[in-house]
């Protein structure tokens, strides 16, 4: 029996004379060479318009809001193609803060006051060059929610700012406690269940610009916050639309991924790396009330969130925190157009875990899904620096959900489920 190892040796032995006499040829003069690379060409283009390029799934509850998504937002019934040579999950994820623009943007900050006597910076972005909306009193704004230990300056903030810019919006970006370069004036940061600092903001700009129509946007952690504020809020939430992007819906199933070996490495440690880096930077105000000794010794988000996060917001367990962190249990309850985007394969968010059946019977609520995309990556085009997928869905609905009349919301027994491709 010949050993794999000199098969092996075999291989590369005859590998390395073919490369060796097709350079001397030239490997794109030789006929065979030439035939090897149109054929490797030709398959992996077959294989990816067959398997990688997709139309995605749109999930709506009821057959108003389908429509409305259908006629007004072309882009959920248009195929995605995902950037040709990064359309795996992991690498779209990774790669989309390194290849997409970063376009500046001259914010205006403010700092409001907390009940508790914390403090939270707001980025605005005026928009006072609006030719589309000129009066500031009814322009049009959006509040952006960044992810886990994001700001106003990430990439897809910016990208959200910049498309709002396009169609004559305002924008506001909602910075947690402590992440932006802010003091900390009180022992408390944030987390996904806890939305009481999202009430004080949208309170806040909502007195500020009371007749303009209020929307909101959120990403990934800000996502998870966000749906959870209208299932609590239900019929009192005055936004008249939403859009949540790669939201966690299952905290138990999205820690339970980010925990696999590779992905742990990946993405899990960093992140742990982040929080603890917020936590310790502010140190002096936290270790008064916390073993923060102890916090920045955990080596994962779950043992972060034991050591920390559900204690500072008092949970009797770490379960607790998940349970009421997971927004898939306050689907129900959302009282306002609410479009959220998932990609199939996120590791962040599991498909397993997407609350399809929990979207299908609410008719404000629809779920689009893609094959592919990552966590926040949805990556297209040839080389995607200026655009993604993403950015288009939130250009066409925010552009759209404005024009929204009347509720949408019919009697449980007028509802009619939809899927389409």
């Amino acid at each position: 029996m010949i050993s794999p190892e000199l098969n092996f040796n075999l291989f590369t032995s005859d590998l390395s004379h073919y490369f060796k006499n097709q350079v001397k040829v030239g490997l794109f003069g030789s006929g065979v060479g030439l035939s090897v690379v149109l054929g490797f060409s030709a398959a992996y283009a077959c294989y990816y318009l067959l398997s990688v390029a997709k139309k995605p799934i749109l999930i709506a509850g009821g057959k108003k809001f389908h429509q409305f998504l259908r006629d007004k937002c072309p882009v959920v019934s248009e195929t995605y193609y995902p950037t040709f040579w990064c359309w795996e999950s992991r690498v779209q994820t990774l790669l989309r803060p390194f290849v997409t623009a970063k376009p500046w943007v001259n914010y205006r900050n403010e700092l409001i006051t907390a009940p508790d006597g914390g403090q939270i910076s707001l980025d605005w972005f005026d928009n006072d060059d609006s030719a589309s909306h000129p009066d500031q009193s009814t322009r049009p704004t959006v509040l952006l929610l960044p992810g886990l230990t994001g700001t106003s300056r990430e990439s897809y903030i910016l990208h959200m700012v910049q498309q709002s810019r396009d169609l004559g919006y305002r924008c506001v970006v909602f910075n947690n406690r402590g992440v932006s370069g802010e003091k900390l004036l009180t022992p408390r940061t944030y987390c996904a269940a806890n939305t009481e600092d999202l009430e004080v903001v949208i309170e806040h700009v909502q007195r500020t610009i009371d007749k303009a129509p209020l929307m909101a946007a959120g990403v990934s952690m800000g996502g998870m916050m966000l749906a959870n504020y209208l299932g609590r809020k239900g019929s009192e939430v005055r936004l008249k639309g939403v859009v949540v992007f790669s939201a966690g819906w299952d905290v138990f199933e999205c820690t339970a991924s980010l925990e696999k070996p590779l992905d742990r490495f990946l993405f899990n440690s960093y992140l742990t790396s982040c929080l603890q880096a917020s936590v310790d930077r502010h140190r002096t105000v936290l270790e008064k009330k916390y073993d923060i000794d102890h916090v920045m010794k955990a080596k994962t988000i779950r043992e972060f969130d034991e050591r920390f996060t559900s204690i500072m917001f008092g949970y009797p367990s770490n379960d607790d925190y998940y349970r009421d962190a997971s927004p898939i249990h306050k689907i129900k309850s959302v009282q306002v157009p609410m479009l959220c985007l998932n990609a199939a394969d996120d590791v962040f968010s599991p498909n397993h875990a997407f609350p399809v059946e929990a979207v299908k019977q609410n008719p404000n609520v629809a779920l689009l899904i893609t094959c592919h995309g990552g966590h926040i990556g949805f990556l297209e085009g040839l080389w995607p620096r200026q655009s993604t997928y993403m950015d288009r869905v939130f250009h066409q609905f925010t552009s759209a959900v404005k024009h929204l009349r009347g509720p949408l919301t019919h009697s449980l027994g007028d509802v009619t489920q939809h899927e389409s491709t």
